[in-house]
């Protein structure tokens, strides 16, 4: 398996992922106070709500590519975590921080 080929790939990733978090932390969050109307409020609930599961997600993500750099740290990357079957190298290269196998997905 060509381990330093994904942990270059996650690297990256993780650089990305920083940008974005820190970037959205760092977004100006538009305030109308003027936004009396029922659908203005709402509007405004619904754009926040998808701000809070994007930067969610983002986390989540962030989370398990820094797993799967553990993983090549400690020998043991590329290992399903529900059979212990080698994953797939191109299961891997579509999603380097996989965590199972095709089977076990």
């Amino acid at each position: 398996m060509q381990t330093e080929h994904f942990k270059q790939k996650l690297e990256e990733e993780l650089k990305t992922l920083d940008t974005q978090i820190a970037d959205n932390a760092d977004a100006p969050h538009e305030e109308d106070a003027s936004a009396t109307e029922p659908d203005e409020v709402a509007d405004k609930i619904e754009d926040l709500e998808e701000e809070q599961e994007e930067n969610a997600g983002l986390r989540a993500r962030r989370n398990d590519v820094k797993a799967a750099l553990d993983k090549i740290s400690r020998g043991a990357y590329g290992v399903c975590e529900v059979g212990g079957e080698p994953i797939e190298e191109d299961r891997l290269e579509a999603d380097p921080a996989a965590r199972t196998c095709t089977k076990h997905m």
